[in-house]
């Protein structure tokens, strides 16, 4: 078991095959929360070795999204270590050595079998309805006569001898024991034929070399946990804790969620990559509280977790092996929790680069003025665009429609505007405390309820007929802009046939 008082060493060992997605995320989280808890090390290692996967730009996009997440790693890639290099296609003399351990020791062979002879055998596996597996042919070979065909440069792959009776029980921390019957496993290979080791020999060396405790990772590795546990126990090697993560589901629950599903969703403004959530407008805090929260719960009701929160909290006696759908309104709403715990200048500075991607001129000084009466109203950053837009135009265009009052003609509505006007003029300053009670006093006098009189300035004001705090907003605006929006509503109103 796992205590806080023993350090524990984990690593991140994702592929650089396109963007980082939830999955990986929560994985690399995990590995990082038991690290720091225990005042351990998070190691950050890249899975390279399969080169016609290699996605150019992944590995910057991966080392940005963890940084962005705040999950920094305590050696890796870019920073190095004691226990380097940490891309595994710069190590590919050490698997060599290692393969060839398990060789000499009859735990792994040469196969020489070529791509075409194996489809001829796994089209005839098909035709007798059996599970399609090696079968065995250069398992059988004298391994003098398979080494001296090496010697000789004949194209070969390295295979594990997988025994063939008994079983295999190994031990994952949320699903306990599980045992295989030796017979239904694989030879695997573990070496290519270009002489770069695979996963299953490369991963389990590079644990054991990087003195890894703890192995957290997806549950796409269950089906060869077995393999990995017996090429372990050839080396004569301690085992890491094991642990498999749950699956994610679709968020309608059916089905596991896939990476080609991400097209459909960016059309509802959501997305399963870390990149696009980022540019989407969510905060890393909120993606954070979000995915720890699929698959582990700190009790039944506690549910809003910043980072030192889940370094303190987490535990893996508490993760969950079932699949976890995918709720995408629960990270609207934890993201939304998150930007009001902001404090305001962090929220204006976080908000300015939406705004300015929309072309706004952003001032600072009005932006932190503005961060106030637009905090509760940000579901992500990108929303300050239509919420707050309205602060840094020059002009408004409302819609006619919409400056006439509910219930009044445009004539109503111009008289209207007009007397508010005149009075916001008249006022020493544009406050809510200076202008709110006169402008309802105003609206008694015209007959108006508050809703109808302050709906016709509210658009006229900011063009929208939803806002934040009209009064707050106006102070901001400033008194000589306010009085222009409104008189070029009132022009609106005047000049429009249907005033009559």
């Amino acid at each position: 078991m796992t205590s806080k008082d023993t350090p524990v060493r984990v690593r991140f060992a994702p592929s650089p095959t396109g963007h980082v997605h939830l999955g990986s995320a929560r994985t690399a989280l995990y590995n990082y929360l038991i690290a720091h808890q225990t005042g351990g090390q998070f190691v950050l290692r890249l899975e390279d070795t399969d080169q016609k996967r290699y996605v150019p730009g992944s590995e910057q996009e991966l080392m940005d999204g963890l940084r962005w997440l705040g999950l920094e790693w305590d050696e890796g890639l870019d920073i190095g270590g004691p226990y380097g290099p940490y891309r595994q296609t710069e190590r590919k003399e050490i698997y060599q050595k290692y393969a060839q351990q398990l060789i000499d020791s009859g735990h792994a062979y040469y196969c020489f079998c070529s791509p075409q002879r194996l489809e001829r055998v796994r089209k005839q596996q098909m035709r007798d309805k059996v599970p399609a597996h090696y079968d065995g042919t250069c398992r059988r070979l004298d391994p003098d006569e398979a080494a001296t065909r090496v010697a000789h440069g004949e194209a070969h792959v390295v295979r594990f001898k997988m025994p063939r009776e008994g079983s295999i029980t190994v031990i994952d921390r949320l699903r306990g024991p599980i045992t295989y019957e030796n017979r239904n496993l694989d030879d695997y290979i573990i070496v290519k034929s270009d002489g770069l080791a695979l996963y299953h020999l490369a991963a389990i060396s590079d644990d054991h070399m990087m003195k890894i405790t703890h192995v957290i990772r997806g549950s796409e590795w269950l089906s060869t946990f077995p393999l990995h546990a017996h090429i372990i126990r050839a080396f004569g090697w301690e085992e890491p804790q094991w642990l498999h993560l749950s699956v994610f589901l679709r968020p309608s629950g059916k089905g596991k969620m896939s990476k080609r599903e991400s097209g459909e969703l960016l059309k509802d403004g959501y997305s399963i990559y870390i990149k696009d959530l980022e540019e989407l407008g969510y905060l890393p805090e909120a993606v954070v509280n979000w995915i720890a929260l699929m698959g582990w719960s700190y009790d039944d009701h506690t549910e809003f977790f910043n980072m030192p929160d889940l370094i303190e909290k987490f535990s893996l006696d508490r993760l969950n092996p079932s699949p976890a759908a995918i709720n995408f309104s629960k990270l609207d709403h934890f993201n939304g929790l998150h930007i009001r715990a902001l404090s305001l200048s962090d929220l204006a500075a976080r908000v300015k680069p939406f705004l300015e991607k929309a072309d706004y001129q952003v001032d600072d000084d009005r932006l932190l003025k503005i961060a106030p009466i637009i905090q509760e109203r940000l579901v992500t950053f990108e929303d300050v665009v239509e919420v707050a837009g309205f602060f840094f135009e020059e002009t408004v265009n409302p819609n006619f429609e919409d400056l006439v009052g509910k219930n009044m003609t445009p004539s109503d509505s111009a008289q209207a505007a007009r007397k508010a006007c005149e009075l916001l003029a008249s006022l020493p300053e544009i406050t809510p405390q200076a202008a709110e009670q006169p402008l309802r006093a105003l609206a008694g006098q015209l007959g108006l309820k508050p809703g109808q009189f302050f709906g016709i300035l509210r658009v006229a004001v900011t063009g929208r007929k939803v806002s934040p705090p009209l009064l707050e907003s106006m102070a901001v605006i400033g008194r000589e802009k306010v009085l222009e929006r409104l008189q070029n509503a009132i022009q609106m109103l005047e000049n429009t046939p249907r005033a009559s």
